[in-house]
């Protein structure tokens, strides 16, 4: 004899089951961490940048200048214009209303022809602190085996990275070397950029052993010099 199922018994199945499998999606969902790259900003022009101005309809025109320190360019028919802080879309538009007082059809394009030196700063628990030379393409693994690599006390799952961001306001990003290091995690393919500021934090038992060596040894306590005591607690000998 064939047996009806329940309604009420199927709806509370089927309910169980669907919790079941959202409550499973939510809580993948919360242990999974959301990794955000931030975007890559345009190029801004730089003191000792070398600029190509080149015309589509007035080649004549066509040079080749160096941004000054001051960050000006000199050119042709309109004197000095200021470069640097710009970047070559913003500066081509500028000059193309300048040149469009003197020139009926001013169609021309700034091209980035070399760049001076671009640098960041690499600091904290690496073995050799201080600015380094920053080559098309740097990873943050790369920067910090070129700064010495790290010290037996950094903390790389905690490294940070100050970027400058809109209106000069810094912007601190957070990225994992410890699995970087092996090929996983949000480090192992993020690229630096110029003023980039790359800080290693020091382990918490470092800390407490920095502690420890200012405030006793330093302070307190004579070097070499033993009390010879000690206490208990909860008949745990120290």
């Amino acid at each position: 004899m064939m047996t009806i199922p329940n309604p009420v018994l199927m709806i509370i199945l089927f309910t169980s089951l669907v919790t079941g499998c959202a409550t499973n999606e939510a809580m993948e969902s919360l242990q999974t961490p959301i990794v955000q790259t931030p975007a890559m900003t345009p190029y801004v022009i730089r003191p000792g940048d070398e600029l190509d101005i080149k015309f589509f309809y007035n080649p004549e025109l066509n040079e080749t200048v160096t941004v000054r320190p001051d960050g000006k360019i000199s050119l042709q028919l309109i004197d000095e214009k200021q470069a640097a802080g710009l970047t070559p879309g913003k500066l081509d538009e500028l000059l193309s209303e300048e040149y469009a007082r003197e020139l009926k059809m001013p169609v021309l394009t700034v091209i980035v022809r070399s760049f001076s030196a671009q640098r960041i700063y690499v600091g904290g628990e690496v073995n050799r602190q201080g600015l380094i030379n920053l080559p098309h393409g740097m990873t943050i693994l790369q920067a910090v085996f070129e700064a010495g690599g790290l010290k037996d006390t950094a903390r790389p799952e905690e490294t940070m990275v100050i970027r400058k961001g809109p209106d000069n306001q810094p912007i601190p990003l957070r990225l994992d070397l410890a699995a970087a290091f092996y090929g996983k995690g949000n480090g192992t393919d993020f690229l630096l950029q110029p003023a980039d500021i790359v800080y290693v934090p020091k382990s918490p038992i470092a800390k407490a052993n920095q502690f420890v060596n200012q405030y006793i040894e330093r302070l307190l306590l004579f070097r070499g010099v033993s009390f010879g005591f000690t206490y208990e607690i909860n008949d745990f000998k120290w």
